[in-house]
């Protein structure tokens, strides 16, 4: 279920976006060249541009999430579009409604975008298989599956950070089976070239033939996480487990939380990263959390950027130039 040819049109140009999966690294430095640009618009004082003026973005969030929605809802109001958020809690696909009708009506108010993220793999592919011509749809996540927009702002966090990504070693630990952030991580990493790729979990919580993705699998996190230059943490994904996979939070965070005295195995100036939320005490140590290598509340930061890129571009629009910004124009893409 790459969704390749759902995601780009004929000449290339990100019309959804659904899943790393199928892009080509062309694509994905274009995303993150774009977001460093937006970086000095969320800088500014008056943080807008007018690049999605007179644009609908529905964010139609099927599973509660309070940061992602919150950062795409800002990225779209900083382009300058409207923004809706529809309570699913109370809207009619509880009362029996199929999401194909939930789409075929929100077209017909004239929506141009669809934030999608719902608990079922495959919904965001559903809804760009069956959106009119001129609606994009970006997929928040998606089941196990895919979270594409939270990738490509650790890419670009790590970016910032490194530089590059052809030496580094990116080590991600935790609950790699249930998380679809991991795999859309490992599948960018792949992709921009990150010259080595770990994971760090218990074998209740990897996939069957996790080397398969791309990865050097790791059950111990001290040998795991050593001479790493980037260690991604990740939650203990309850929500999604069947049965009991691990003996207790206590014991998860004796054998795989990552504190101050381990964090001294991996390279002096390894950065750490966690996508949120954080569950301190149990895959990470506040003193981490809160430390100097630590990253997290950056990637916040410019998870609003990346989500400003990947509506504009989907859009197929560009960041207007320094000078036409001022004047308050904006020019199309190609």
């Amino acid at each position: 279920m790459s969704g390749a040819n759902l995601q780009v049109d004929e000449n290339g140009r990100l019309r959804h976006f659904l899943t790393v999966e199928g892009l080509h690294r062309g694509l994905l430095v274009e995303i993150m060249d774009t977001a460093e640009s937006f970086l000095g618009v969320v800088e500014q004082s008056v943080k807008k541009v007018p690049l999605l003026r007179g644009k609908t973005i529905v964010n139609l969030f099927f599973e509660a999430s309070t940061r992602t929605r919150t950062t795409f809802e800002l990225a779209a109001k900083r382009l300058s579009a409207d923004v809706l958020n529809i309570n699913v809690d109370a809207s009619a696909t509880v009362k029996g409604e199929t999401l194909l009708d939930t789409l075929r009506n929100l077209e017909a108010m004239h929506c141009d975008m669809f934030v999608v993220r719902h608990a079922d793999s495959g919904t965001a592919h559903f809804f760009a298989r069956h959106a009119a011509p001129h609606v994009s749809v970006i997929n928040a996540g998606d089941g196990r599956h895919a979270h594409p927009t939270q990738a490509l702002l650790d890419m670009l966090t790590i970016r910032r950070h490194k530089g590059g990504f052809d030496r580094l070693r990116v080590v991600i630990v935790g609950d790699i089976l249930h998380s679809r952030v991991a795999r859309s991580q490992i599948r960018a990493l792949n992709l921009l070239g990150a010259g080595e790729v770990r994971v760090v979990a218990p074998h209740t919580l990897l996939p069957v033939r996790a080397e398969t993705l791309g990865v050097r699998v790791f059950h111990d996190l001290e040998a795991g996480i050593r001479d790493a230059d980037v260690i991604i943490m990740l939650r203990l994904q309850h929500e999604r487990m069947r049965g009991a996979l691990l003996p207790s939070e206590h014991e998860y965070f004796r054998l795989f939380g990552l504190t101050a005295e381990r964090l001294t195995l991996a390279a002096p100036e390894a950065i750490v990263m966690h996508p949120g939320p954080i569950n301190r005490g149990v895959e990470i140590d506040s003193q981490v959390a809160d430390g100097a290598h630590s990253v997290i509340l950056e990637q916040v930061h410019y998870g609003i950027a990346v989500r400003m890129a990947v509506m504009s571009l989907a859009m197929h629009r560009r960041i207007p130039a320094p000078e036409a910004r001022e004047a308050g124009a904006e020019r199309e893409i190609g």
